[in-house]
């Protein structure tokens, strides 16, 4: 009897003393797997990629990865916040490791896509309002449209347009307009863009034709679709006014000079 007890315990002692073992070598592996990857995945290469207008030096310069860095370990957010924040150009970063010691940046630039006055001068910005570089007049980008009725509140390039709190919604509809232009390629075609007045906004389309919408509307991308249905029906030579501010489906007014 006494004997039997006996054997219970040591199987118990070896049961306690293999899960120990167990975790401990668990431990240990996961140490060395550590180990292992702050000694081998060091960085010695950096790869740029995509269409900018910086160089590849440029971008890597900015991130702040030297060689030599654990690939493992790099800050991958702050490189990204860096490069949006200090290349202004830049719209979206991917950042990717190739291992055993290749960091893979693809960047997408920015394309300007028209002027707000701010400050001591005039700001391109991108369709979605990212402040891209002071200009000292408009005159020195004339392909980009120059918005009107909306003003930039220290601005500083690589971060977002920002303006009085009475402007919110005349920027609300700026950037949902020149996003809706963007898509359709017609940016290039707009030559003034003005949020002046209360309820609706204005911009001078093909270099004659005043294009009136409303303000505040969800259905931009309709009224563009609009405005390209009512060009093809529009004279080359003809001037004038296209309100395209009333809901009335296809229908459109325009006022010929």
């Amino acid at each position: 009897m006494a004997a039997r007890r006996s054997s219970k315990r040591t199987r118990r002692r070896r049961g306690r003393f293999g899960f120990l073992y167990k975790a401990l070598s668990l431990v240990l592996i996961l140490a060395a797997i550590v180990a292992g990857c702050i000694v081998f995945f060091r960085v010695n290469d950096v790869a740029v990629s995509g269409e900018s207008k910086y160089t590849a030096q440029e971008i890597i310069d900015v991130t702040g990865v030297q060689q030599g860095d654990n690939l493992l370990l790099l800050p991958r957010n702050q490189i990204v916040k860096r490069i949006l924040t200090q290349l202004p150009y830049v719209s979206n970063v991917n950042l990717r490791l190739s291992l055993p010691d290749t960091l893979l940046i693809s960047v997408t630039e920015c394309a300007p896509a028209a002027l707000v006055q701010g400050g001591e001068g005039w700001w391109i910005i991108d369709a979605r309002g990212k402040l891209l570089e002071q200009v000292s007049a408009p005159t020195v980008r004339p392909d980009l449209a120059k918005v009107t009725g909306v003003t930039a509140l220290l601005p500083t390039a690589g971060t977002k347009l920002a303006v009085a709190e009475e402007e919110q919604t005349k920027l609300s509809s700026l950037t949902r307009l020149l996003t809706a232009m963007e898509n359709r390629a017609m940016l290039g075609r707009v030559g003034a863009i003005d949020l002046t007045a209360a309820a609706r906004l204005t911009f001078l389309y093909d270099g004659r034709i005043t294009v009136k919408l409303p303000l505040v509307d969800e259905k931009v991308e309709a009224k563009l679709e609009g405005l390209e249905r009512a060009m093809e029906s529009i004279q080359d030579n003809e001037r004038g006014t296209l309100d395209l501010t009333r809901d009335i489906g296809e229908r459109w007014y325009f006022d010929p000079e």
